[in-house]
């Protein structure tokens, strides 16, 4: 019997994409997919910590790497460069290296994000910036430095990661709310500018990963307080709770989704079939986009 190949096979046979964040969470799951899809993929982290207002353990060099085995092992190419997005030099460094080395790029996902709570009344400088410059501004230092080489090759995909708070208000998390918001009017924008030289620029819109950025005291406090309660100070009974609290609010009953259920939004919008598909968002968010009126 001849084995089942997944319905992403081949699609992307000769491309090469660019994934920042891409040590773990929804970068490592995309890189892979984008692999088993059959793209070269350079995989770009900080592998360090991003902020010292993160309260959770940041990226290694090691997980970067095995997201290179994981991808390497579908048989295609991996490249890794550990940087910051934030310095838009050391991005330039590497984009020069992928057009010299492979002859350009042609998928861009432009992932790599942080995020802490914070009441407003009760910030620090670096509450408000760290999310703002990372997300934000990492973000479009991203598009910025890579979208010329989609230029040169005469077109491509540009993929941006949002979130469902970069389309409502969030108690205690107004930078990181601000900074997805802003994501969308970047993508909405370089959607518009790039659309003629071939390019489409669309968002996914991710709810609830169960990522290290989700599965920590501070985030398991917030859901809490968002539900009406208030958080103990124990990290395993404040999960529990926060874990009630998201599964009565999702109307999928899930309280952290899968990174991997976000992966196949990235191979569509990098694919062939959504070449008309353009200044855009797709969610996967176990329902919670039922929330939003836009």
């Amino acid at each position: 019997m001849a084995e089942k190949k997944s319905w992403t096979t081949g699609r992307l046979d000769g491309k090469s994409a660019v994934v920042t964040g891409a040590a773990r969470g929804i970068g490592r799951a995309s890189a892979i997919a984008l692999a088993r899809a059959g793209a070269d993929v350079v995989g770009i982290d900080i592998a360090a910590e991003v902020s010292p207002i993160d309260t959770f353990a940041p990226a290694s060099p090691a997980e970067l790497a095995e997201t290179g085995d994981q991808v390497t092992a579908n048989g295609v190419r991996w490249r890794q460069f550990i940087a910051d997005h934030r310095n838009i030099t050391d991005l330039r460094g590497i984009s020069e290296a992928v057009e010299e080395d492979w002859g350009g790029v042609d998928i861009v996902f432009a992932n790599a994000g942080i995020q802490a709570f914070k009441p407003l009344l009760e910030m620090e400088d670096a509450d408000w910036f760290d999310q703002i410059e990372n997300n934000l501004n990492g973000t479009a230092n991203v598009l910025r430095v890579f979208a010329p080489l989609l230029v040169r090759r005469g077109g491509g995909r540009i993929i941006v990661t949002s979130s469902t708070q970069g389309q409502h208000g969030t108690k205690w998390g107004s930078s990181y709310s601000a900074s997805k918001w802003g994501i969308i009017g970047l993508m909405k924008s370089a959607a518009l500018e790039l659309g003629e030289h071939g390019i489409t620029v669309n968002a996914v819109i991710p709810g609830l990963i169960d990522t290290a950025l989700t599965r920590h005291e501070d985030r398991y406090a917030q859901a809490i307080a968002t539900g009406g309660g208030e958080a103990t100070g124990d990290e395993a009974k404040d999960e529990a709770a926060a874990r009630k609290s998201l599964m009565a609010k999702s109307p999928l009953g899930v309280p952290w989704i899968d990174p991997a259920d976000v992966a196949p939004l990235v191979v569509f919008l990098a694919s062939e079939e959504a070449r008309m598909v353009s200044g855009t968002s797709f969610a996967a968010t176990a329902g919670d986009s039922a929330n939003v009126t836009a």
